[in-house]
C-alpha cells in the first residue's frame, strides 16, 4: 500500500514534472534518507521513472502507470483538496468497501480490524463532507468515484506487485485490500507459487480433495489470504470468478451437491464476488427445476447432462 511519503511524492510530481531528491525533500517535509527508500520502492512498482541530468544528477518523474493516471484524474476533478492530508494507507483500504452503503462492523471484519480502526480510517472524510450515510451505514458521495477508483488502482496494483515478484505471469483476476485471486500462464510460476508462502491453489484444482478429479487445462488458479482458512464455499466462487462457462457451472453445482454447501453460506460468500445472483441460479436446478432457466445469469446444464455427470463421479 503507498505510504504517505509515497502520496506526497506522487502528488508533488502528478504534474508532469521531474524532480530531485532534494528539491521533494524539501517540498514534502520528509528526511532525504526516508524519501531515497520511498522513491526507490515507487521506482521499483513502475509508478515513477528515472533519469540522470547533468553532473549525473538523480531525477524522478511520473512514469505512465494505472496508479498515475487515476491519481491525476482525482487530483484534477478534485484539485480543491489536499489528498495528502486526507488519504492515508487506512484510509485507502476502507474506501475500497465504500461503493454503496455499508456497515462499520462489515468492513471491520472484511480488512480484520476493529470498529474503531474504520471510524479512526473514515474520520478524514466525515470531516470534509465525503461520505453519505444511512445510518448506520457508509458509503462515499456519487460524485467522489474517483477516489474509489484511485483506491481500487492502489490496491490492485499492491496484489499486482506481490504476486509478480514470484510469478512474472500472473494476473489479477478478483481481489480486495486482503486478498487475491490470481491466474497464471506458465508451469514455472505455477511450481513458483506452489513452493511460495501465503498461496494456495485453488478453484477446480482443490476439486479432487473432495473426491471429483477433473482434467484441467492450463495452469490452476491461486488464492493469497494469509491466516484464512479457504472454504468451500469460497473455492465454488473462485471456480466461477475464473471462468463461469456451462462446465464450471456444472462442476461447481457437483461440489455443492457434494458437500451439501449450505445456500445460506454460499450466497453470502458469493456477495463478496459479485456472485450472488449467479450462485443463486445454480440452486434451482439442484432442487429439481431445470426448466425455464433461460433468464438466469449463467447457463445451466440439461438435466440429462447434469444427471450423467453426476453418474461418472458417482454423485448421489
Amino acid at each position: 500500500m503507498i505510504s504517505k511519503a509515497g502520496l506526497a511524492v506522487l502528488d508533488a510530481l502528478s504534474t508532469g514534472r521531474e524532480a530531485t531528491p532534494a528539491e521533494l525533500a524539501t517540498e514534502t517535509g520528509y528526511s532525504r534518507a526516508h524519501l531515497y527508500e520511498v522513491l526507490n520502492e515507487l521506482l521499483e512498482g513502475g509508478i515513477l521513472a528515472e533519469a540522470r541530468g547533468s553532473h549525473n544528477q538523480r531525477r524522478v518523474r511520473a512514469a505512465e502507470h494505472p496508479v498515475t493516471e487515476a491519481y491525476r484524474t482525482l487530483r484534477a476533478e478534485f484539485s480543491h483538496v489536499d489528498w495528502t492530508g486526507v488519504l492515508s494507507p487506512a484510509t485507502l483500504r476502507v474506501c475500497w468497501y465504500l461503493d454503496r452503503p455499508r456497515h462499520v462492523a462489515e468492513i471491520a471484519d472484511r480488512l480484520g480490524i476493529t470498529r474503531q480502526g474504520v471510524h479512526s480510517a473514515l474520520s478524514p472524510l466525515k470531516y470534509r463532507g465525503m461520505l453519505s450515510r444511512s445510518d448506520p451505514e457508509y458509503a462515499l458521495r456519487e460524485e467522489l468515484s474517483p477516489l474509489l477508483a484511485f483506491a481500487r488502482t492502489i490496491v490492485q496494483h499492491e496484489h499486482r506487485s506481490r504476486v509478480r515478484e514470484i510469478a512474472p505471469s500472473a494476473t489479477i483476476v478478483w481481489c480486495d485490500p486482503k486478498r487475491a485471486l490470481v491466474r497464471v500462464q506458465t508451469s514455472a510460476d505455477t511450481e513458483a507459487l506452489q513452493a511460495a508462502l501465503d498461496w494456495e491453489m485453488t478453484g477446480l484444482a482443490r476439486y479432487a480433495e473432495y473426491g471429483l478429479q477433473f482434467f484441467l487445462a492450463g495452469e490452476p488458479p491461486f488464492w493469497y489470504a494469509p491466516d484464512e482458512e479457504l472454504i468451500p464455499a469460497e473455492i465454488v466462487c473462485h471456480t466461477l470468478r475464473v471462468d463461469s462457462g456451462t462446465r464450471r457451472v456444472s462442476y461447481s453445482m457437483l461440489l455443492i451437491e457434494t458437500l451439501d454447501i449450505d445456500r445460506e453460506t454460499l450466497t453470502a460468500v458469493a456477495q463478496l464476488y459479485d456472485l450472488k445472483s449467479t450462485v443463486e441460479a445454480l440452486y434451482r436446478p439442484l432442487h429439481g427445476d431445470f426448466d425455464d432457466t433461460d433468464d438466469l445469469p449463467v447457463i445451466i446444464p440439461s438435466e440429462s447432462e447434469y444427471m450423467a455427470l453426476k453418474e461418472q463421479y458417482g454423485v448421489d
